[in-house]
């Protein structure tokens, strides 16, 4: 173990890691309708730019892990920094949309590096008595760096372009970098199992032929050749990646740990949390911008009763877990978020300053309820050994939700945007009509302000279809979490204790087996 000091040193270090990663996520949100505009970026595109980051992060981030512990947490977590901050500084100087697509791509795979190679870095640096308050630094950050990118961006936007955006990530990924090399310990598991490059693979194509074929379908349309063919290679490789873990000796993630109820249940609660509150921050974020004109400060300053509810319920959260349980507590949780959303889906072209900020409330207590509780069923659920499968499968199905929360909450805003606009257009030329389909951003551009009245009823007609398509995508948001409410309710009830089951034999047990027995003790 290092000194006191050296360990604090450290401490900062990775938290400023990985507020670099997490704010990379939030903050772009703010930048997509200046995006859309200075670019010309369809709807399509703009959920691609943010995704390419998630859905490249969320894939690799169990490979990276075990990358990690085979070959050293602090050379992975330099080379993670480097590639990230040099991807963002090409996107300062990126104007073209694909190519903003294949930036964060880049950030991604510097993300997956970062995000839990961080983690492994505490746990190899403090003292066991020292660790949990270190782990809860950490989990602080993850939140803190949500908030610095909303309000870091829209304090940017007020006077910068948005590409300062990427100027910011370059910052943090440079500070960051000097210090893992000033203080970080170089470290190595010595019994680190063998490299699972298929399972890596497997799961990459996943996430993206899934996240590809949810994004594209609106445009390309359902029945589409590529659209088909992505969502049927998604779901194959998932099979396939099941099929792959079950037969291997060192699995990169044992698929029977989910037999044990806390475990999975938790691991469905955070999937849908963050499957709808990044969804909802892709979507609210635009309506803030598009419709209701507001720059992107006042964007992110509408957004500020969310942490201001959210930081003292989760803060106090452990306290009721203790006394009425994850079972009850975490349904209770995701029905208050589908609940803000339900109320969040009246929303108008003119803002109801009650009606929103209300929504906001009831989604960020419900979110402050559920997630510690998930949290704690996942990690709670595995031996003390086992603690690195259990943030690793944390931090999974976090980044999963929030990709496949953009993916499809993106992908029902757009199908619905293009329904309502479809009449809308009829009379324009065919170049304008496209246009006018592929974004709301055509509506305040120079080319509507020259045809006057008819101009000004297309505005009207593209913020009422955006409003439509923000109402659709958070009543999905809203179903999503009350389903996986009601999973959880029934998937966490006890089970029997194992002196009531058959014994499983040495030779037979797996890590399944002994969590199961851990979850009893």
């Amino acid at each position: 173990m290092i000194s006191a000091a050296r360990a604090r040193a450290v401490l900062v270090v990775v938290a400023l890691a990985l507020m670099t990663v997490v704010s990379a996520v939030s903050g772009l949100n703010v930048a997509l309708p200046s995006i859309a505009r200075d670019t010309g970026a369809t709807q399509t595109e703009l959920t691609w730019i943010v995704d390419a980051y998630t859905v490249v992060f969320a894939g690799l981030l169990l490979f990276a892990g075990a990358l990690g512990d085979r070959y050293g947490r602090r050379p992975l977590l330099v080379i993670g920094l480097i590639v990230f901050g040099s991807a963002a500084v090409v996107g300062l100087f990126t104007t073209d949309p694909q190519a903003l697509i294949g930036v964060r791509a880049t950030m991604g795979l510097g993300a997956a590096a970062i995000m839990p190679t961080t983690l492994s870095v505490i746990t190899t640096s403090f003292a066991e008595e020292q660790r949990p308050q270190a782990i809860g630094v950490w989990v602080g950050m993850a939140g803190g760096g949500a908030v610095l990118g909303l309000f870091g961006s829209g304090i940017l936007l007020e006077f910068f372009s948005w590409s300062s955006f990427f100027g910011l990530n370059v910052v943090l990924a440079a500070l960051a970098l000097i210090g893992t090399l000033a203080v970080v310990p170089t470290s190595v598991d010595a019994d680190a199992p063998r490299l699972d490059l298929v399972g890596g693979v497997l799961s990459l194509v996943a996430v993206s032929g899934l996240v590809f074929g949810i994004i594209e379908g609106p445009t390309r349309g359902w029945g589409d050749t590529l659209t088909v063919a992505s969502l049927s290679a998604g779901l194959a490789a998932g099979v396939g990646f099941v099929l792959w873990e079950l037969r291997r000796r060192d699995p990169m993630l044992d698929p029977r740990l989910f037999r044990i109820p806390a475990f999975g249940a938790g691991s469905l609660s955070i999937t849908a949390q963050f499957f709808a509150a990044f969804g909802f921050f892709f979507i609210v974020l635009q309506y803030l911008q598009f419709v209701l004109e507001y720059s992107p400060l006042q964007a992110a300053l509408a957004l500020l009763p969310l942490p201001v509810v959210l930081m003292p319920v989760a803060r106090n959260a452990p306290k009721l877990l203790g006394r009425v349980g994850f079972r009850v507590l975490g349904p209770v949780g995701l029905v208050l978020m589908a609940g803000g959303f339900g109320v969040l889906s009246f929303l108008e072209t003119e803002m109801r300053w009650p009606l929103f900020v209300g929504g906001i409330v009831l989604f960020a207590a419900g979110m402050g309820l559920a997630g510690t509780p998930a949290t704690t069923a996942i990690t709670a659920s595995l031996p003390p050994e086992k603690q690195g499968v259990a943030s690793a499968v944390n931090d999974t199905a976090r980044e999963l939700g929030s990709a496949l929360g953009i993916a499809i909450l993106g992908s029902a805003l757009n199908q619905a945007y293009r329904s309502s606009m479809a009449e809308a257009v009829t009379a324009l030329p065919g170049p304008a009509a496209d246009r006018a389909l592929e974004s709301v951003a055509f509506t305040q551009s120079p080319e509507i302000s020259r045809l006057g009245d008819a101009g000004q009823r297309l505005v009207a007609a593209g913020h009422h279809a955006f409003v439509d398509g923000v109402g659709t995508a958070v009543l999905i948001a809203a179903a999503g979490l009350l389903v996986a409410a009601l999973t959880i309710w029934a998937w966490a009830r006890p089970t029997p204790h194992p002196a009531a089951r058959p014994a499983p034999r040495d030779e037979a047990r797996t890590d399944a087996d002994r969590g199961l027995e851990h979850a009893h003790d």
